[in-house]
């Protein structure tokens, strides 16, 4: 009867003694991207206009001709992480495993934005990479 009993409790209990999760983390700090470069920076568009959609930029340079160049360099790295446990538990006897996976990839976005010399847009390009 007892053997009855904790066959019957072991059989019940081990589906609940068996865990996994998977969590992803993105630490994007700003929501820069391709298609907002693509659809938001037009040619003629002022500097002002530029600051309001991407932010400050990184880097500022000067030509010879006195028509400024801003650099955004953005990275974003994303976690991906799952962890799985299982465990049998029978009164004083315990065994179980645990198995823990990461990966994580970086990408990096480069945003260049030439002026004339009123401050306006005369050209722009970018740059994306994963690794």
């Amino acid at each position: 009867m007892k053997k009855n009993i904790l066959l019957t409790l072991a059989i019940v209990t081990i589906p609940f003694l068996s865990s996994c999760s998977t969590t992803d983390y993105s630490l994007n700090e700003e929501k820069m991207t391709v298609a907002k470069a693509q659809t938001e920076i037009k040619i003629g568009m002022p500097s002002s206009a530029v600051v309001e959609v991407l932010g400050s930029p990184n880097m500022v340079t000067t030509d010879t001709e006195h028509r400024e160049t801003w650099v955004y360099d953005k990275v974003s790295t994303n976690v991906q992480s799952s962890s799985s446990q299982s465990g049998v538990w029978l009164l004083l006897f315990a065994a179980g495993s645990h198995d823990f996976k990461a990966s994580s990839n970086q990408r990096t976005l480069t945003i260049i934005v030439k002026f004339d010399k009123n401050g306006l847009v005369r050209d722009f390009a970018y740059r994306t990479s994963t690794f």
